[in-house]
């Protein structure tokens, strides 16, 4: 979910450049202009507000139960090949 977070204020910037180009070929009618320029802000605030409202927010959420998981993983991990060796598993002494 990090690539939407990263993605969305591209997709914008696309948005942007695309209703940029439809203002400057509509500069004789001025009607059209703006709405060119409404597409061009509009779409820079979309990519910006999907960035930072879904895709930020997923993606921390996201690290951080990876972080979680890794945790578990190395602290499995030990115990696990013990088991797979057929050894008997190492208990740590309380302190004395």
């Amino acid at each position: 979910m990090g690539a939407v977070a990263e993605l969305a204020p591209l997709l914008g910037m696309i948005g942007t450049l695309v209703g940029l180009v439809r203002m400057f070929m509509a500069m004789t009618d001025p009607a059209a202009i703006g709405q060119a320029m409404a597409v061009a802000l509009l779409s820079t605030l979309y990519g910006a507000l999907l960035a930072a409202l879904v895709g930020m927010p997923i993606a921390g959420r996201l690290r951080r139960l990876a972080r979680a998981e890794a945790f578990e993983r190395a602290r499995l991990e030990a115990p696990l090949v013990a088991l797979a060796r057929r050894e008997r598993p190492h208990l740590r002494e309380a302190a004395e």
